[in-house]
Protein backbone atom coordinates (compact mmCIF):
# COMPACT_ATOMS: atom_id res chain seq x y z
CA UNK A 1 0.00 0.00 0.00
CA UNK A 2 1.44 3.41 -0.94
CA UNK A 3 2.24 6.12 1.61
CA UNK A 4 -0.54 8.25 0.13
CA UNK A 5 -3.08 5.48 0.63
CA UNK A 6 -1.87 4.76 4.17
CA UNK A 7 -2.18 8.45 4.95
CA UNK A 8 -5.67 8.60 3.53
CA UNK A 9 -6.80 5.59 5.53
CA UNK A 10 -5.26 6.90 8.79
CA UNK A 11 -6.66 10.37 8.28
CA UNK A 12 -10.07 8.90 7.58
CA UNK A 13 -10.22 6.52 10.54
CA UNK A 14 -10.68 9.31 13.06
CA UNK A 15 -13.42 10.86 10.91
CA UNK A 16 -15.06 7.46 10.58
CA UNK A 17 -14.95 6.76 14.35
CA UNK A 18 -16.27 10.18 15.29
CA UNK A 19 -19.15 10.01 12.83
CA UNK A 20 -20.13 6.33 13.07
CA UNK A 21 -22.46 6.70 16.05
CA UNK A 22 -24.37 9.57 14.48
CA UNK A 23 -24.42 7.88 11.10
CA UNK A 24 -25.88 4.69 12.54
CA UNK A 25 -28.63 6.61 14.27
CA UNK A 26 -29.81 8.66 11.29
CA UNK A 27 -30.94 5.88 8.94
CA UNK A 28 -34.70 5.81 8.82
CA UNK A 29 -37.72 5.32 6.63
CA UNK A 30 -38.91 7.95 4.19
CA UNK A 31 -41.73 9.07 6.49
CA UNK A 32 -39.17 10.21 9.08
CA UNK A 33 -37.57 12.60 6.59
CA UNK A 34 -40.22 15.17 7.50
CA UNK A 35 -38.85 15.29 11.06
CA UNK A 36 -35.92 17.22 9.63
CA UNK A 37 -38.14 20.02 8.31
CA UNK A 38 -36.19 23.25 8.50
CA UNK A 39 -37.26 25.69 11.21
CA UNK A 40 -36.89 28.68 8.90
CA UNK A 41 -39.20 27.32 6.19
CA UNK A 42 -41.55 29.83 4.56
CA UNK A 43 -44.98 29.81 6.21
CA UNK A 44 -46.79 31.07 3.14
CA UNK A 45 -46.43 28.00 0.96
CA UNK A 46 -46.39 24.99 3.30
CA UNK A 47 -49.98 25.61 4.29
CA UNK A 48 -50.99 24.98 0.69
CA UNK A 49 -50.06 21.32 1.06
CA UNK A 50 -52.45 18.91 2.77
CA UNK A 51 -51.03 17.43 5.99
CA UNK A 52 -50.12 13.80 5.31
CA UNK A 53 -48.22 13.21 8.51
CA UNK A 54 -51.19 12.92 10.88
CA UNK A 55 -53.64 11.20 8.57
CA UNK A 56 -54.88 7.78 9.65
CA UNK A 57 -56.40 7.01 6.26
CA UNK A 58 -55.29 3.73 4.69
CA UNK A 59 -56.05 2.97 1.08
CA UNK A 60 -55.02 -0.64 1.58
CA UNK A 61 -57.42 -1.05 4.50
CA UNK A 62 -60.32 0.11 2.39
CA UNK A 63 -59.33 -2.23 -0.41
CA UNK A 64 -59.19 -5.16 1.98
CA UNK A 65 -62.61 -4.28 3.36
CA UNK A 66 -64.09 -4.10 -0.11
CA UNK A 67 -65.04 -0.44 0.31
CA UNK A 68 -64.06 1.84 -2.56
CA UNK A 69 -62.39 5.04 -1.29
CA UNK A 70 -64.19 8.22 -2.15
CA UNK A 71 -62.43 10.55 -4.63
CA UNK A 72 -61.77 13.05 -1.81
CA UNK A 73 -60.56 10.53 0.74
CA UNK A 74 -56.83 10.79 0.04
CA UNK A 75 -55.76 14.33 -0.69
CA UNK A 76 -52.53 14.06 1.28
CA UNK A 77 -49.22 13.93 -0.55
CA UNK A 78 -46.62 11.29 0.14
CA UNK A 79 -44.19 12.81 2.67
CA UNK A 80 -41.26 11.97 0.37
CA UNK A 81 -42.81 14.39 -2.15
CA UNK A 82 -43.52 17.22 0.29
CA UNK A 83 -40.04 16.98 1.79
CA UNK A 84 -38.47 17.61 -1.61
CA UNK A 85 -40.85 20.48 -2.40
CA UNK A 86 -40.21 22.08 0.98
CA UNK A 87 -36.45 21.76 0.57
CA UNK A 88 -36.37 23.23 -2.93
CA UNK A 89 -38.54 26.23 -2.11
CA UNK A 90 -37.57 27.00 1.46
CA UNK A 91 -34.06 25.82 2.28
CA UNK A 92 -31.40 28.52 2.30
CA UNK A 93 -28.02 27.24 1.13
CA UNK A 94 -25.32 28.96 3.17
CA UNK A 95 -22.40 26.56 2.70
CA UNK A 96 -19.51 28.30 1.02
CA UNK A 97 -17.90 24.91 0.48
CA UNK A 98 -20.97 23.84 -1.47
CA UNK A 99 -20.90 26.97 -3.64
CA UNK A 100 -17.17 26.68 -4.24
CA UNK A 101 -17.52 23.02 -5.22
CA UNK A 102 -20.52 23.87 -7.40
CA UNK A 103 -18.42 26.40 -9.30
CA UNK A 104 -15.81 23.72 -10.07
CA UNK A 105 -18.55 21.29 -11.06
CA UNK A 106 -20.14 23.94 -13.31
CA UNK A 107 -16.92 24.58 -15.22
CA UNK A 108 -16.04 20.89 -15.43
CA UNK A 109 -19.52 19.96 -16.67
CA UNK A 110 -19.57 22.60 -19.39
CA UNK A 111 -16.14 21.42 -20.50
CA UNK A 112 -17.35 17.81 -20.67
CA UNK A 113 -20.26 18.93 -22.84
CA UNK A 114 -17.92 20.69 -25.25
CA UNK A 115 -15.76 17.58 -25.47
CA UNK A 116 -18.86 15.51 -26.26
CA UNK A 117 -19.47 17.72 -29.31
CA UNK A 118 -16.34 16.30 -30.92
CA UNK A 119 -18.12 12.98 -31.48
CA UNK A 120 -20.50 12.61 -34.41
CA UNK A 121 -22.56 10.02 -32.57
CA UNK A 122 -23.45 12.81 -30.14
CA UNK A 123 -23.93 15.75 -32.50
CA UNK A 124 -26.22 13.80 -34.84
CA UNK A 125 -28.83 13.89 -32.05
CA UNK A 126 -28.56 17.61 -31.37
CA UNK A 127 -30.11 20.73 -32.82
CA UNK A 128 -33.72 21.72 -33.53
CA UNK A 129 -36.30 19.07 -34.31
CA UNK A 130 -37.09 20.94 -37.53
CA UNK A 131 -33.76 21.93 -39.14
CA UNK A 132 -33.17 25.67 -39.28
CA UNK A 133 -35.57 26.53 -36.46
CA UNK A 134 -34.42 29.37 -34.20
CA UNK A 135 -36.56 30.12 -31.14
CA UNK A 136 -36.72 33.84 -30.24
CA UNK A 137 -35.33 34.34 -26.71
CA UNK A 138 -34.79 30.60 -26.46
CA UNK A 139 -31.86 29.09 -24.55
CA UNK A 140 -28.61 28.63 -26.42
CA UNK A 141 -26.63 25.39 -26.54
CA UNK A 142 -22.96 25.95 -25.60
CA UNK A 143 -20.42 25.25 -28.34
CA UNK A 144 -23.07 25.39 -31.08
CA UNK A 145 -25.09 27.96 -33.03
CA UNK A 146 -28.37 26.47 -31.76
CA UNK A 147 -31.07 28.52 -30.03
CA UNK A 148 -33.91 26.18 -29.13
CA UNK A 149 -37.04 25.84 -27.03
CA UNK A 150 -36.29 25.02 -23.38
CA UNK A 151 -37.38 21.38 -23.60
CA UNK A 152 -35.17 20.55 -26.58
CA UNK A 153 -32.32 22.66 -25.22
CA UNK A 154 -32.45 20.65 -21.99
CA UNK A 155 -32.01 17.48 -24.02
CA UNK A 156 -29.18 18.94 -26.09
CA UNK A 157 -27.20 20.20 -23.11
CA UNK A 158 -27.91 17.11 -21.05
CA UNK A 159 -26.87 14.72 -23.82
CA UNK A 160 -23.59 16.46 -24.63
CA UNK A 161 -22.68 16.68 -20.93
CA UNK A 162 -23.14 12.95 -20.36
CA UNK A 163 -21.88 11.65 -23.69
CA UNK A 164 -18.37 10.72 -22.63
CA UNK A 165 -19.09 9.66 -19.03
CA UNK A 166 -16.57 12.27 -17.88
CA UNK A 167 -18.63 14.59 -15.63
CA UNK A 168 -18.98 14.23 -11.88
CA UNK A 169 -20.18 11.14 -10.07
CA UNK A 170 -22.04 10.02 -6.94
CA UNK A 171 -21.63 6.49 -5.63
CA UNK A 172 -23.90 4.94 -3.02
CA UNK A 173 -26.61 2.26 -3.05
CA UNK A 174 -27.41 3.84 -6.44
CA UNK A 175 -24.91 5.48 -8.76
CA UNK A 176 -25.31 8.51 -10.93
CA UNK A 177 -23.96 11.80 -12.18
CA UNK A 178 -25.68 14.73 -10.45
CA UNK A 179 -24.27 17.34 -12.83
CA UNK A 180 -26.50 15.79 -15.50
CA UNK A 181 -29.17 18.08 -14.02
CA UNK A 182 -27.38 21.12 -15.46
CA UNK A 183 -29.02 20.32 -18.79
CA UNK A 184 -32.42 21.28 -17.42
CA UNK A 185 -31.24 24.00 -15.03
CA UNK A 186 -29.12 25.94 -17.53
CA UNK A 187 -31.69 25.71 -20.33
CA UNK A 188 -34.52 27.06 -18.16
CA UNK A 189 -32.41 29.77 -16.51
CA UNK A 190 -31.20 31.00 -19.90
CA UNK A 191 -34.68 30.94 -21.45
CA UNK A 192 -36.39 32.78 -18.58
CA UNK A 193 -33.65 35.41 -18.42
CA UNK A 194 -33.63 36.10 -22.16
CA UNK A 195 -37.43 36.23 -22.26
CA UNK A 196 -37.72 38.62 -19.34
CA UNK A 197 -34.98 40.88 -20.65
CA UNK A 198 -37.02 41.10 -23.85
CA UNK A 199 -40.08 42.28 -21.90
CA UNK A 200 -41.58 38.98 -20.82
CA UNK A 201 -42.77 38.07 -17.36
CA UNK A 202 -41.83 34.45 -16.76
CA UNK A 203 -41.34 33.50 -13.11
CA UNK A 204 -42.42 37.00 -12.02
CA UNK A 205 -39.77 38.62 -14.18
CA UNK A 206 -36.82 36.77 -12.66
CA UNK A 207 -33.43 37.22 -14.30
CA UNK A 208 -30.98 34.54 -13.26
CA UNK A 209 -27.33 34.97 -12.38
CA UNK A 210 -24.70 32.26 -12.44
CA UNK A 211 -24.97 32.06 -8.64
CA UNK A 212 -28.66 31.18 -9.03
CA UNK A 213 -27.61 28.36 -11.33
CA UNK A 214 -25.06 27.15 -8.79
CA UNK A 215 -27.73 27.10 -6.09
CA UNK A 216 -30.01 25.09 -8.36
CA UNK A 217 -27.16 22.65 -8.96
CA UNK A 218 -26.54 22.26 -5.22
CA UNK A 219 -30.18 21.39 -4.65
CA UNK A 220 -30.44 19.05 -7.61
CA UNK A 221 -27.26 17.28 -6.47
CA UNK A 222 -28.73 16.94 -3.00
CA UNK A 223 -32.06 15.51 -4.11
CA UNK A 224 -30.52 13.01 -6.50
CA UNK A 225 -27.76 12.05 -4.08
CA UNK A 226 -29.92 11.63 -0.97
CA UNK A 227 -32.44 9.52 -2.87
CA UNK A 228 -29.49 7.34 -3.95
CA UNK A 229 -27.73 6.89 -0.61
CA UNK A 230 -29.74 3.92 0.65
CA UNK A 231 -32.01 3.09 -2.29
CA UNK A 232 -30.86 0.91 -5.18
CA UNK A 233 -32.86 1.42 -8.36
CA UNK A 234 -30.53 -0.73 -10.46
CA UNK A 235 -31.41 -3.78 -8.35
CA UNK A 236 -34.98 -3.56 -9.62
CA UNK A 237 -33.79 -2.92 -13.19
CA UNK A 238 -34.34 0.84 -13.26
CA UNK A 239 -31.78 3.32 -14.53
CA UNK A 240 -30.49 6.06 -12.26
CA UNK A 241 -31.71 8.79 -14.63
CA UNK A 242 -35.07 8.58 -12.84
CA UNK A 243 -33.32 10.61 -10.14
CA UNK A 244 -32.15 13.20 -12.67
CA UNK A 245 -35.75 13.60 -13.80
CA UNK A 246 -37.05 13.99 -10.24
CA UNK A 247 -34.30 16.37 -9.11
CA UNK A 248 -34.46 18.50 -12.26
CA UNK A 249 -38.26 18.68 -12.09
CA UNK A 250 -38.12 19.94 -8.52
CA UNK A 251 -35.48 22.60 -9.17
CA UNK A 252 -36.97 23.73 -12.48
CA UNK A 253 -40.37 24.08 -10.80
CA UNK A 254 -38.94 26.62 -8.39
CA UNK A 255 -37.18 28.43 -11.23
CA UNK A 256 -40.49 28.71 -13.10
CA UNK A 257 -42.12 30.31 -10.07
CA UNK A 258 -44.35 27.42 -9.06
CA UNK A 259 -45.62 27.45 -5.48
CA UNK A 260 -45.03 24.59 -3.08
CA UNK A 261 -48.15 22.64 -3.99
CA UNK A 262 -47.46 23.02 -7.71
CA UNK A 263 -43.87 21.93 -7.14
CA UNK A 264 -45.13 18.84 -5.33
CA UNK A 265 -47.49 18.19 -8.24
CA UNK A 266 -44.62 18.39 -10.72
CA UNK A 267 -42.47 16.04 -8.62
CA UNK A 268 -45.28 13.49 -8.56
CA UNK A 269 -45.52 13.72 -12.32
CA UNK A 270 -41.82 12.87 -12.54
CA UNK A 271 -42.34 9.75 -10.43
CA UNK A 272 -45.39 8.58 -12.37
CA UNK A 273 -43.68 9.16 -15.71
CA UNK A 274 -42.38 6.03 -17.46
CA UNK A 275 -39.00 5.09 -15.98
CA UNK A 276 -36.01 3.99 -18.08
CA UNK A 277 -34.93 0.35 -17.90
CA UNK A 278 -31.25 -0.13 -17.22
CA UNK A 279 -30.86 -2.78 -19.90
CA UNK A 280 -29.12 -0.39 -22.30
CA UNK A 281 -26.15 -0.31 -19.91
CA UNK A 282 -25.69 -4.08 -19.75
CA UNK A 283 -24.99 -7.05 -21.97
CA UNK A 284 -26.46 -8.04 -24.35
CA UNK A 285 -28.03 -4.62 -25.01
CA UNK A 286 -25.25 -2.15 -24.16
CA UNK A 287 -25.66 0.80 -26.52
CA UNK A 288 -25.50 4.56 -26.95
CA UNK A 289 -28.77 5.37 -25.20
CA UNK A 290 -26.80 5.32 -21.97
CA UNK A 291 -25.08 8.46 -23.24
CA UNK A 292 -28.26 10.42 -23.96
CA UNK A 293 -30.53 8.99 -21.26
CA UNK A 294 -29.72 11.91 -18.95
CA UNK A 295 -30.60 14.38 -21.70
CA UNK A 296 -33.93 12.60 -22.06
CA UNK A 297 -34.50 12.90 -18.30
CA UNK A 298 -33.72 16.63 -18.46
CA UNK A 299 -36.18 17.30 -21.27
CA UNK A 300 -38.89 15.29 -19.52
CA UNK A 301 -38.33 17.28 -16.32
CA UNK A 302 -38.75 20.62 -18.10
CA UNK A 303 -41.77 19.37 -20.03
CA UNK A 304 -43.52 18.11 -16.89
CA UNK A 305 -42.86 21.29 -14.92
CA UNK A 306 -44.25 23.38 -17.77
CA UNK A 307 -47.40 21.24 -17.87
CA UNK A 308 -47.98 21.91 -14.17
CA UNK A 309 -47.35 25.61 -14.79
CA UNK A 310 -50.29 25.45 -17.20
CA UNK A 311 -52.51 23.97 -14.53
CA UNK A 312 -51.98 20.22 -14.72
CA UNK A 313 -52.50 18.64 -11.27
CA UNK A 314 -50.37 16.07 -9.55
CA UNK A 315 -50.69 12.48 -8.33
CA UNK A 316 -50.51 12.91 -4.52
CA UNK A 317 -49.81 9.29 -3.51
CA UNK A 318 -47.80 8.38 -6.59
CA UNK A 319 -45.31 6.49 -4.44
CA UNK A 320 -47.47 4.80 -1.82
CA UNK A 321 -50.75 4.05 -3.61
CA UNK A 322 -51.50 0.33 -3.14
CA UNK A 323 -51.15 -1.80 -6.26
CA UNK A 324 -50.67 1.15 -8.64
CA UNK A 325 -48.02 3.28 -6.90
CA UNK A 326 -44.29 3.38 -7.60
CA UNK A 327 -43.40 1.30 -4.56
CA UNK A 328 -45.71 -1.59 -5.42
CA UNK A 329 -45.22 -1.51 -9.20
CA UNK A 330 -41.51 -0.79 -9.51
CA UNK A 331 -39.81 -1.06 -6.09
CA UNK A 332 -40.95 -4.46 -4.84
CA UNK A 333 -43.19 -2.87 -2.22
CA UNK A 334 -40.32 -1.19 -0.39
CA UNK A 335 -40.37 2.42 0.74
CA UNK A 336 -37.42 4.75 0.24
CA UNK A 337 -35.02 5.07 3.16
CA UNK A 338 -33.01 8.16 3.94
CA UNK A 339 -29.68 8.57 5.69
CA UNK A 340 -29.81 12.31 6.23
CA UNK A 341 -32.02 15.40 5.73
CA UNK A 342 -31.64 17.49 2.58
CA UNK A 343 -28.90 20.10 2.86
CA UNK A 344 -25.70 20.48 0.81
CA UNK A 345 -23.88 17.24 1.67
CA UNK A 346 -23.86 15.77 -1.82
CA UNK A 347 -22.29 18.75 -3.57
CA UNK A 348 -19.69 19.01 -0.82
CA UNK A 349 -18.74 15.35 -1.25
CA UNK A 350 -19.28 14.79 -4.98
CA UNK A 351 -16.62 12.98 -7.00
CA UNK A 352 -14.84 14.57 -9.96
CA UNK A 353 -13.59 12.53 -12.88
CA UNK A 354 -10.22 14.12 -13.35
CA UNK A 355 -7.69 11.78 -14.82
CA UNK A 356 -9.54 9.47 -17.17
CA UNK A 357 -12.82 9.36 -19.12
CA UNK A 358 -13.72 6.09 -17.40
CA UNK A 359 -16.68 4.75 -15.45
CA UNK A 360 -15.99 5.83 -11.90
CA UNK A 361 -15.73 2.42 -10.27
CA UNK A 362 -12.67 1.84 -12.46
CA UNK A 363 -10.87 5.14 -11.83
CA UNK A 364 -8.57 3.85 -9.10
CA UNK A 365 -7.89 0.65 -11.08
CA UNK A 366 -6.82 2.70 -14.09
CA UNK A 367 -4.64 4.88 -11.86
CA UNK A 368 -3.01 1.73 -10.45
CA UNK A 369 -2.56 0.44 -14.01
CA UNK A 370 -0.75 3.64 -14.95
CA UNK A 371 1.70 3.09 -12.09
CA UNK A 372 2.24 -0.53 -13.14
CA UNK A 373 2.83 0.53 -16.76
CA UNK A 374 5.61 2.82 -15.55
CA UNK A 375 7.03 0.05 -13.38
CA UNK A 376 7.08 -2.41 -16.28
CA UNK A 377 8.80 0.15 -18.48
CA UNK A 378 11.48 0.68 -15.84
CA UNK A 379 12.01 -3.09 -15.76
CA UNK A 380 12.41 -3.23 -19.54
CA UNK A 381 9.13 -5.09 -19.87
CA UNK A 382 5.68 -4.36 -21.29
CA UNK A 383 2.07 -5.51 -21.21
CA UNK A 384 3.09 -8.40 -23.48
CA UNK A 385 5.00 -9.86 -20.53
CA UNK A 386 1.90 -10.10 -18.33
CA UNK A 387 0.49 -13.56 -17.59
CA UNK A 388 -2.39 -12.56 -15.32
CA UNK A 389 -3.82 -9.58 -13.42
CA UNK A 390 -6.05 -9.83 -10.34
CA UNK A 391 -8.10 -6.81 -9.37
CA UNK A 392 -9.15 -6.72 -5.72
CA UNK A 393 -12.24 -4.54 -5.80
CA UNK A 394 -15.68 -3.67 -4.38
CA UNK A 395 -19.03 -5.28 -5.13
CA UNK A 396 -20.46 -2.43 -7.22
CA UNK A 397 -17.51 -2.62 -9.61
CA UNK A 398 -18.10 -6.31 -10.22
CA UNK A 399 -21.81 -5.81 -10.76
CA UNK A 400 -21.43 -2.96 -13.26
CA UNK A 401 -18.18 -3.20 -15.23
CA UNK A 402 -16.69 -6.68 -14.73
CA UNK A 403 -16.84 -8.00 -18.33
CA UNK A 404 -13.77 -10.19 -18.65
CA UNK A 405 -14.99 -12.36 -21.52
CA UNK A 406 -17.87 -10.29 -22.92
CA UNK A 407 -17.19 -9.20 -26.54
CA UNK A 408 -16.50 -5.49 -26.95
CA UNK A 409 -19.07 -4.64 -29.60
CA UNK A 410 -19.07 -0.85 -29.39
CA UNK A 411 -18.04 2.34 -27.58
CA UNK A 412 -20.60 1.70 -24.83
CA UNK A 413 -19.16 -1.74 -24.10
CA UNK A 414 -15.59 -0.51 -23.87
CA UNK A 415 -16.13 2.46 -21.57
CA UNK A 416 -17.99 0.22 -19.12
CA UNK A 417 -15.49 -2.66 -18.97
CA UNK A 418 -12.83 -2.46 -16.26
CA UNK A 419 -10.71 -5.08 -18.03
CA UNK A 420 -10.64 -3.06 -21.25
CA UNK A 421 -9.78 0.21 -19.51
CA UNK A 422 -6.95 -1.32 -17.48
CA UNK A 423 -5.68 -3.24 -20.49
CA UNK A 424 -5.45 -0.07 -22.59
CA UNK A 425 -3.56 1.72 -19.81
CA UNK A 426 -1.20 -1.22 -19.24
CA UNK A 427 -0.53 -1.46 -22.99
CA UNK A 428 -0.23 2.18 -24.04
CA UNK A 429 0.20 4.12 -20.81
CA UNK A 430 -2.88 6.21 -21.60
CA UNK A 431 -6.68 6.14 -21.62
CA UNK A 432 -8.56 8.72 -23.68
CA UNK A 433 -12.08 9.00 -25.04
CA UNK A 434 -10.71 8.12 -28.48
CA UNK A 435 -9.59 4.73 -27.18
CA UNK A 436 -13.22 3.61 -26.96
CA UNK A 437 -14.21 4.30 -30.56
CA UNK A 438 -14.61 1.60 -33.19
CA UNK A 439 -11.48 1.24 -35.33
CA UNK A 440 -9.21 3.04 -32.87
CA UNK A 441 -5.71 1.80 -32.11
CA UNK A 442 -6.83 0.48 -28.75
CA UNK A 443 -10.08 -1.08 -29.95
CA UNK A 444 -8.25 -3.02 -32.70
CA UNK A 445 -5.21 -4.01 -30.61
CA UNK A 446 -4.76 -7.76 -30.33
CA UNK A 447 -2.62 -7.24 -27.22
CA UNK A 448 -5.35 -5.21 -25.52
CA UNK A 449 -7.93 -7.88 -26.32
CA UNK A 450 -5.79 -10.80 -25.14
CA UNK A 451 -4.73 -8.99 -21.98
CA UNK A 452 -8.31 -8.04 -21.20
CA UNK A 453 -9.20 -11.72 -20.88
CA UNK A 454 -6.34 -12.25 -18.41
CA UNK A 455 -7.70 -9.71 -15.94
CA UNK A 456 -10.06 -11.07 -13.27
CA UNK A 457 -11.94 -9.29 -10.48
CA UNK A 458 -12.42 -10.53 -6.91
CA UNK A 459 -14.43 -8.75 -4.25
CA UNK A 460 -12.78 -7.52 -1.06
CA UNK A 461 -15.55 -7.11 1.57
CA UNK A 462 -13.60 -4.35 3.29
CA UNK A 463 -13.41 -2.38 0.04
CA UNK A 464 -17.19 -2.79 -0.28
CA UNK A 465 -17.73 -1.63 3.32
CA UNK A 466 -15.49 1.42 2.79
CA UNK A 467 -17.41 2.23 -0.38
CA UNK A 468 -20.64 2.56 1.62
CA UNK A 469 -19.09 4.19 4.72
CA UNK A 470 -20.33 7.84 4.84
CA UNK A 471 -17.02 8.91 6.40
CA UNK A 472 -14.96 7.38 3.59
CA UNK A 473 -16.91 6.62 0.41
CA UNK A 474 -13.70 5.34 -1.17
CA UNK A 475 -13.69 3.46 -4.47
CA UNK A 476 -10.77 1.14 -3.83
CA UNK A 477 -9.03 -1.14 -6.29
CA UNK A 478 -5.83 -3.14 -5.89
CA UNK A 479 -3.96 -4.74 -8.82
CA UNK A 480 -1.60 -7.70 -8.56
CA UNK A 481 0.34 -8.61 -11.70
CA UNK A 482 1.95 -11.95 -12.45
CA UNK A 483 4.50 -11.98 -15.29
CA UNK A 484 5.17 -14.78 -17.75
CA UNK A 485 8.48 -15.59 -16.02
CA UNK A 486 6.67 -16.25 -12.72
CA UNK A 487 7.50 -12.89 -11.13
CA UNK A 488 4.74 -11.29 -9.02
CA UNK A 489 4.77 -7.50 -8.77
CA UNK A 490 3.78 -5.95 -5.46
CA UNK A 491 0.08 -5.13 -5.33
CA UNK A 492 -0.69 -1.52 -6.21
CA UNK A 493 -3.70 -0.22 -4.25
CA UNK A 494 -5.44 3.10 -4.85
CA UNK A 495 -8.32 3.83 -2.48
CA UNK A 496 -9.43 7.35 -3.33
CA UNK A 497 -9.34 8.61 -6.93
CA UNK A 498 -7.95 12.04 -7.66
CA UNK A 499 -11.40 13.66 -7.76
CA UNK A 500 -12.42 12.35 -4.33
CA UNK A 501 -13.18 14.69 -1.42
CA UNK A 502 -10.04 13.43 0.36
CA UNK A 503 -7.92 14.59 -2.62
CA UNK A 504 -9.94 17.65 -3.65
CA UNK A 505 -7.22 20.28 -3.32
CA UNK A 506 -4.76 18.04 -5.14
CA UNK A 507 -7.32 17.68 -7.93
CA UNK A 508 -8.18 21.33 -8.55
CA UNK A 509 -5.25 22.15 -10.88
CA UNK A 510 -6.08 19.02 -12.87
CA UNK A 511 -9.79 19.95 -13.05
CA UNK A 512 -8.84 23.38 -14.38
CA UNK A 513 -6.44 21.87 -16.92
CA UNK A 514 -9.16 19.47 -18.04
CA UNK A 515 -11.61 22.38 -18.50
CA UNK A 516 -9.06 24.34 -20.52
CA UNK A 517 -8.25 21.29 -22.64
CA UNK A 518 -11.94 20.87 -23.47
CA UNK A 519 -12.31 24.55 -24.43
CA UNK A 520 -9.37 24.66 -26.81
CA UNK A 521 -10.82 22.79 -29.83
CA UNK A 522 -13.79 25.18 -29.92
CA UNK A 523 -12.49 28.68 -29.24
CA UNK A 524 -9.57 30.99 -29.91
CA UNK A 525 -6.70 31.14 -27.47
CA UNK A 526 -7.88 34.57 -26.25
CA UNK A 527 -11.41 33.26 -25.62
CA UNK A 528 -10.06 30.23 -23.78
CA UNK A 529 -7.94 32.39 -21.50
CA UNK A 530 -10.90 34.69 -20.84
CA UNK A 531 -13.18 31.81 -19.87
CA UNK A 532 -10.54 30.19 -17.66
CA UNK A 533 -9.82 33.48 -15.88
CA UNK A 534 -13.52 34.18 -15.39
CA UNK A 535 -14.03 30.72 -13.96
CA UNK A 536 -11.35 31.44 -11.35
CA UNK A 537 -12.98 34.71 -10.27
CA UNK A 538 -15.95 33.56 -8.14
CA UNK A 539 -17.28 37.05 -7.38
CA UNK A 540 -17.38 38.15 -11.02
CA UNK A 541 -18.63 34.80 -12.30
CA UNK A 542 -21.47 34.42 -9.80
CA UNK A 543 -22.74 37.97 -10.38
CA UNK A 544 -22.89 37.51 -14.14
CA UNK A 545 -26.26 37.23 -15.86
CA UNK A 546 -26.66 33.66 -17.08
CA UNK A 547 -27.58 34.62 -20.65
CA UNK A 548 -24.46 36.76 -20.96
CA UNK A 549 -22.34 33.91 -19.66
CA UNK A 550 -23.88 31.38 -22.05
CA UNK A 551 -23.28 33.80 -24.93
CA UNK A 552 -19.54 33.40 -24.29
CA UNK A 553 -19.86 29.75 -25.33
CA UNK A 554 -21.80 30.29 -28.55
CA UNK A 555 -19.96 29.00 -31.61
CA UNK A 556 -21.69 30.04 -34.81
CA UNK A 557 -19.15 28.28 -37.00
CA UNK A 558 -18.43 25.12 -35.06
CA UNK A 559 -16.55 22.55 -37.10
CA UNK A 560 -18.15 19.80 -35.03
CA UNK A 561 -21.81 20.67 -35.62
CA UNK A 562 -23.36 20.21 -39.05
Amino acid sequence: MSAVNRGLRQASKQVRLSQRVSNLSCTRSAGLQSAFRLQNSSSTSTSALPNTRTSSFSTMASLQSGVTPSPTAHKGYDPEITDIADYVLNKNIDSELAFDTARWVFLDTLGCGLEGLRFKECTKLLGPTVPGTVVPNGPKVPGTPYQLDPINAAFNIGAMIRWLDYNDCWLAAEWGHPSDNLGAILAVADWITRTNKAGGNLANGKQFTVRDVLEGMIKAHEIQGCLALLNSYNKVGLDHVVLVKVASTAVVSKMLGLNEKQTADAITQAWVDGQSLRTYRHSPNTMSRKSWAAGDACQRAVNLALKVLKGEPGVPTVLSAPVWGFYDVLFKGKKFEFQRPYGSYVMENVLFKVSYPAEFHSQTAVEASEKIHAQLKAMGKSAADIKEVTIRTHEACIRIIDKQFKPMDNFADRDHCIQYMCSVMLTFGRLTAGDYTDGSEAATSELVESLRKKIKCVEDPQFTADYHDPALRTISNGLTVELNDGTFLDEVVVEAPLGHRLRREEAKPHILAKYKRHLEPHFSADKVEKLVALGQNPKELEAMSVDEYVDLYVNEKSEFVQ
